[in-house]
């Protein structure tokens, strides 16, 4: 059996965010990053946590953490009831806002040379169109999606998402 593809998941402005929608009400949680020696306010939509989770566990994509909280990654297990999930980034701490995109390209990069299928979601990170892109995207093996940071994953994202993991084409890949 082949491996699944594996899924490069930021946090800030992905899973977290101001307005996250979903049509319910957003969950709020005080996290504490011993890390940063700070305590940070996260927003969420718990029908998107639940579906990663979901997506996981059920072994479509392996879902590793590529976020400046890898470090803390296991404070947001416990928070969102994940499995303990791989950290694609091992730097600690992890640089901060554009400082740490070329780690993340790099990461994405690796999941691509290793043969696996690559969905990354980065509300910064992600590439814009142009050769950074163009190479990821180039043979259908990769989908990128880019939310935005005020909003995070929206559900049309995950149907895109499930739609790749499934093996159907999709209009970003």
């Amino acid at each position: 059996m082949s491996q699944p593809p594996v899924w490069l998941l930021d946090v800030d402005g992905v899973i977290n965010a101001a307005r996250p929608g979903w049509s319910a009400a957003p969950h709020r949680a005080d996290v504490w990053s011993p890390t940063d020696h700070c305590q940070y306010p996260l927003r969420w939509a718990p029908t998107l946590v639940d579906r990663i989770r979901a997506l996981h566990v059920a072994k479509s994509v392996e879902v590793r953490w590529c976020t400046t909280w890898c470090p803390d990654a296991d404070q947001l297990e416990r928070l969102w009831r994940f499995p303990p999930l791989d950290r694609a980034l091992a730097e600690n701490p992890v640089p901060k806002g554009s400082y740490g995109w070329p780690l993340k390209l790099a990461a994405a990069r690796k999941v691509l040379a290793s043969g696996r299928r690559l969905v990354w979601t980065d509300d910064e990170a992600v590439p814009p169109d142009g050769p950074d892109r163009d190479e990821l995207v180039q043979d259908g093996r990769a989908l990128l999606i880019a939310p935005s940071p005020r909003r995070g994953l929206q559900p049309d994202d995950l149907v895109a998402i499930e739609a790749f993991l499934s093996g159907a084409a999709t209009e970003d890949s």
